[in-house]
């Protein structure tokens, strides 16, 4: 037996949300998972490689852990952004169900508001400690310490836009479309 507020929520859902900032937030979070699963196939590569050095060659890369942790960094927040787009988060949405529907849609837009100013903080501080640590390289990759915050940077931006597009598609009684439907 379906839940009757599950029912009409289901069929009230709005149509897909077609302007010009879903149209490229679509590609940009389809992007991003494409370099995020890139990444995570590049992390199991590195580590193999490092395992394989320690264990088999005696003789274990010093480069593979400090590169595997900065790519970490990628995968997960450019992952975690995507998340935010697409919906993949955990959330409370059988509470929210059981909701009149102007409630829920006031209550959604609180969150996604709530979320675009996490999102703000993110890469406003992410810009700062990456500019206080510019000039420090990152050990055994002579690579500069902020490349460790350009994810963070990127990430909050990519949220912002992505909260942008949520709150504009329940103003206009639109559906976010996931990027990977």
């Amino acid at each position: 037996m379906t839940d009757p507020h599950v029912a009409s929520h289901e069929q009230e859902t709005g149509r897909p949300s077609t302007g010009p900032l879903s149209r490229i937030n679509a590609v940009v979070a389809r992007l991003g998972m494409y370099l995020s699963v890139t990444g995570l196939l590049v992390i199991v590569t590195i580590v193999f490689y490092q395992v394989f050095g320690r264990y088999v060659l005696n003789s274990s890369p010093t480069w593979t852990e400090n590169l595997a942790l900065v790519l970490i960094l990628y995968v997960t927040l450019i992952g975690a952004a995507v998340g935010v787009r697409d919906a993949g988060h955990i959330g409370m949405d059988s509470l929210l169900v059981m909701l009149p529907d102007s409630t829920r849609e006031k209550i959604e837009l609180v969150i996604h508001v709530l979320v675009a100013i996490f999102g703000i903080a993110m890469a406003y501080n992410g810009w700062i400690l990456g500019a206080s640590v510019g000039t420090v390289k990152i050990p055994n990759l002579g690579l500069p310490e902020v490349v460790r915050y350009v994810p963070l940077v990127t990430s909050g931006v990519l949220i912002v836009s992505f909260s942008i597009e949520h709150i504009i598609a329940l103003l206009r009684g639109e559906e976010v479309v996931p990027s990977w439907n």
